[in-house]
């Protein structure tokens, strides 16, 4: 029978007997009031067939446990009712923000495009989407008043030439003409509907430029050789004012792009610059290789475009003369700004003291540098 040796319990514990290593075990002290504390405790048999149980109690770490599931509970807790705030939080400023768009939305559908979407600055996700919904407002009001403006003026440009063709059909309705006034009557009248049947060209082939995607019809050509060209045929006319289109530029500046249109673009800035380039006044046709890429530009000495105006010259039907009694339909420069967008342009007016320097800056090439005998070589087979 064993009997204790030293320590501070009072009997040697049953489950330490046969087995060596670490046990759990609830000790009994001698003379102690407090509840038996639990021990972990480590057993081994020394050489004299003395037995050793070192241990310590352990109630502390139990303690520390029950703390720590307590406090883990107790995060739980607050992180869903955190979670739940939030979610409330974000619900409800969610919710307020939809309503404001769907507020203006309704706003717009019953009274027209004027209203906005308010912004509340604070730089986040829905103020950038509110941003982005006025901005696309603005530009489908802007659009929209350019369609009326169209509208008006197309109505404008036709009711004269409209009716002018019904005086004449009225008159030879109601009087027997001879043959020599019925042939007259007979021309104006188709020269008044091949002006209509021209405006309504002019507005198809913008059309056309403005959806025109890529550059498959595009090939090198020379700007000063189309500049030439455009001098030739307008060089009489300015003649006849006093004045000459001269061509300035140092050799070939080639670049690509459709020839065509760029002889039409170049012909309508030549031809508003002969018509509207004052007296005697000189018009300059200058083809140069900036840093950038290929420059072209048409100058004159007349009265020039207000600044405030020369952002909406380039609109359709769009006149400096509001009483549009001159002729003309507004349209050249229209031609021109689609012809730039195709070819990846940019369009600059400048004040020429006195008179207007219209300028088109295109993307650089890499043909800018040949000459046109390198350019032919290079496309033969």
């Amino acid at each position: 029978m064993s009997a204790p040796i030293a320590g501070n319990i009072d009997a040697w514990r049953g489950a330490a007997v046969g087995r060596e290593g670490f046990i759990t075990f609830t000790a009994t002290l001698p003379g102690a009031k407090m509840p038996p504390p639990r021990v972990r405790a480590h057993f081994d048999t020394l050489p004299n067939g003395d037995r050793l149980l070192v241990g310590r109690s352990v109630d502390d770490l139990d303690q520390f446990v029950r703390t720590i599931q307590l406090a883990f509970a107790a995060a739980i807790v607050l992180m869903f009712a955190l979670a739940g705030f939030a979610s409330v939080a974000v619900t409800r400023r969610t919710a307020g923000r939809i309503e404001a768009i769907n507020a203006t939305s309704r706003e717009i559908m019953r009274s027209g495009l004027n209203s906005r979407i308010p912004l509340r600055g604070t730089r986040d996700e829905w103020d950038l989407l509110s941003a982005n919904l006025n901005s696309m407002l603005d530009r489908i009001e802007e659009l929209m008043e350019g369609v009326r403006q169209v509208s008006d003026n197309i109505a404008h440009d036709l009711r004269t030439p409209l009716s002018r063709m019904r005086g004449r059909l009225e008159l030879a309705a109601k009087r027997r003409l001879s043959a020599e006034h019925a042939d007259i009557l007979i021309r104006e009248t188709i020269g008044e509907l091949d002006r209509v049947l021209a405006l309504f060209s002019a507005i198809l082939r913008i059309a056309r430029l403005e959806t025109q995607q890529g550059s498959a019809s595009f090939r090198t050509v020379d700007l000063k050789e189309i500049a030439e060209g455009v001098a030739e045929l307008f060089d009489a006319a300015a003649e006849e004012k006093g004045g000459h289109v001269n061509v300035k530029g140092a050799g070939a500046t080639l670049m690509q792009g459709d020839r065509d249109l760029l002889f039409d673009a170049l012909s309508n800035l030549t031809d508003n610059a002969v018509k509207y380039g004052g007296r005697c006044g000189a018009v300059t046709i200058e083809v140069s290789a900036g840093p950038a890429g290929p420059i072209l530009a048409v100058s004159d000495r007349g009265p020039g475009i207000p600044p405030n105006e020369q952002k909406h010259v380039l609109k359709r039907f769009y006149r400096l003369e509001q009483s549009r009694t001159t002729p003309g339909n507004g349209l050249g420069l229209s031609l021109v700004a689609a012809v730039a967008n195709v070819h990846g342009a940019r369009i600059t007016m400048q004040n020429n003291e006195p008179g207007l320097r219209f300028e088109i800056q295109f993307p650089g090439s890499d043909c800018g540098s040949e000459t046109p005998e390198a350019s032919r070589r290079g496309t033969r087979g």
